[in-house]
């Protein structure tokens, strides 16, 4: 049997059409496109804003893409658990280690087409990057697609797909390159990887 390319979608060409045009009604546009593989780590960055989420459901379903992405387990509760389980969120104890990273690249080898969306910044503003997501890349052997949430130029931008290599000292300084300060929204809270 042969295997899937191209990344996972959802929705239909109608959902698709109608957060497109809600995207360019509240001012935002595409800088690239996905790349059409069928399983990679999504890297958002900056995120230094609550409002990046909102932006970044509706360019979600204007591409029309399915993808899972990791928050916190006390945010799925009633009412907003269903929710966020329907847009692909999978709840994640953060008071104690249970192999998140171990337990992500299984379900990459399980899956025939995978996208996981992780802002390394995660809630915390100012604070270091959580590489969590370049060892899930390297574990799972797919690769990091950089997007950056451009407040300045209300751009989201899809850079090139990287893939991790043994030096992660160069791979932070490629990553480094696809960000900066000037594009987030709260510049001050933003930090380099």
């Amino acid at each position: 049997m042969a295997r899937a390319v191209g990344f996972p979608r959802r929705g239909s060409a109608l959902t698709r059409r109608v957060a497109a045009s809600l995207f360019r009604l509240i001012g935002w546009r595409f800088e690239g496109a996905m790349p059409e593989l069928p399983k990679f780590v999504l890297i958002v960055a900056p995120h230094t804003s609550n409002w990046d989420f909102p932006v970044g459901l509706i360019a979600k379903f204007a591409i029309g893409f399915r993808a899972t992405f990791l928050a916190k387990h006390t945010l799925f509760t009633w009412p907003m658990g269903p929710i966020l389980r329907w847009l692909g969120g999978e709840p994640v104890d953060r008071t104690a280690r249970h192999g998140v990273v171990s337990q992500v690249v299984a379900r990459f080898a399980a899956e025939e087409r995978y996208i996981l969306v992780i802002a390394p910044e995660g809630t915390r503003r100012g604070a270091p990057w959580k590489m969590g997501f370049y060892h899930i890349a390297r574990g799972a052997g797919v690769p990091i697609l950089p997007v950056a949430f451009d407040w300045a130029r209300r751009t989201i931008r899809f850079h090139p797909p990287m893939h991790p290599t043994d030096d992660e000292a160069a791979d932070r300084a490629a990553l480094r390159a696809c960000f900066s300060a000037a594009m987030a929204r709260h510049p001050d809270d933003y930090r380099d990887p």
